[in-house]
């Protein structure tokens, strides 16, 4: 068995998608495994990964405005260390997730057809985010 480890830097342009299954594509490439397991960790708690629809952006966008109503920004919660959006994008994270596992078949992600890898950036400023992507498989 392969395992393989990667650190991926992904810049994000404030509150949003951001679609790095090219770029967990190329680790899966570079680990030369061909049938496995990847998984994807998010190495920040304001930010997440999902996996979600990437043929019509009209999803993301109505995910986007879901996100909004639940966990608006502004006053009110106790944690605001970093301005109105700081414990918003907790909360966001929360119900999300912070790792994705997707299997490898042929050296490729086994995604479905209308699926990407998205991190999802909670924070309304742009910002670097480190994501590990771990291959393990032969």
């Amino acid at each position: 068995m392969k395992v393989y480890q990667e650190l991926l830097e992904v810049r994000t342009a404030g509150r949003g998608l951001v679609d790095v299954t090219e770029a967990v594509q190329h680790v899966v490439v570079a680990a030369g495994v061909k049938t496995g397991l990847c998984t994807v960790f998010c190495r920040h708690t304001s930010a997440s990964l999902v996996i979600q629809e990437n043929a019509d952006p009209s999803v993301r966008r109505d995910m986007q405005r879901w996100m909004d109503r639940i966990a608006p920004d502004g006053p009110g919660y106790e944690h605001s260390a970093e301005g109105p959006d700081d414990m918003p994008s907790h909360l966001r994270t929360v119900l999300t997730r912070t790792s994705e596992q997707i299997p490898i078949a042929r050296s490729r992600l086994a995604l479905g057809t209308w699926q990407a890898i998205y991190l999802w950036e909670h924070r309304t400023s742009p910002h670097v985010r480190e994501l590990v992507v771990h291959i393990a498989g032969a």
